[in-house]
């Protein structure tokens, strides 16, 4: 009887040491997640954000938070963010669970101004979506990309803007502003998506299949998101 005491005290230890490792584990994900929709609820809500027709049109969305510039220039380091997509066969349904992203330098370092910069992606056609879902996209030559434009309206688009696959913004020290990214690359952050999700999951299957729900984490990226832009306007 002892050694069954002692047997079961033991496991629910170890049981619950692998969960409070678990939730210690994912806490840097969970934030990320939580800062990325406040930082887009902040965008969506300045007087000159994203153009809402530009916005309509966009098959997903990227958010990278708190872009360190020191992280781009030491180490070969990247930024950290999420990515979201509408839902549907034809991305035209709300917006849904988002997967982690990496993007890592090229030559965005030397274009970030100030000490942390917020960066916002729109992926304008299902082939620059699927790409990125599945590999590392070097910005600019496996898929076009371009500095967004800013206002409520998007007639200020050039041809470039126009064909772009892949619109880039970023905020710094207040200011919200088209920024190339051409040169840097973009890819799935799977050992993120790991920690934030429980278990091995891809962003490919997190994204095109529904694999798993939202979490908790990422009620605000997609609250604001579907408020703003619900459906998808071609």
């Amino acid at each position: 009887m002892k050694k069954l005491r002692v047997s079961l005290f033991a496991t629910l230890f170890l049981a619950s040491t692998a969960s409070s490792l678990l939730a210690a584990d994912d806490t840097k994900e969970v934030d990320r997640v939580e800062n990325s929709g406040k930082v887009m609820t902040e965008i969506l809500n300045v007087p000159d954000d994203i153009p809402q027709d530009l916005l309509n049109k966009a098959y997903c969305v990227v958010v990278l938070p708190s872009v360190l510039k020191a992280a781009f220039i030491v180490g070969g380091s990247y930024g950290r963010g999420v990515m979201t997509c509408r839902g549907g066969a034809k991305f035209t349904g709300p917006w849904g669970a988002p997967t982690m992203m990496a993007l890592e330098g090229g030559s965005v370092g030397f274009q970030i101004g100030g000490e942390a910069t917020d960066f916002v992606l729109l992926l304008m056609s299902d082939r620059s979506a699927k790409g990125i879902l599945t590999s590392k996209v070097k910005l600019g030559a496996d898929a076009s990309a371009a500095a967004g434009p800013v206002g409520r309206s998007a007639s200020a688009e050039t041809d470039a803007t126009m064909r772009a696959e892949i619109l880039s913004y970023s905020r710094a020290r207040g200011a919200f502003a088209g920024v190339s990214l051409e040169g840097s690359t973009l890819r799935p952050d799977n050992d993120a998506n790991t920690k934030l999700y429980g278990k091995e999951i891809k962003a490919d299957d997190i994204v095109l299949k529904g694999a798993v729900k939202a979490p908790p984490s990422a009620s605000l990226l997609l609250r604001s998101l579907d408020k703003k832009s619900p459906h998808r306007k071609s």
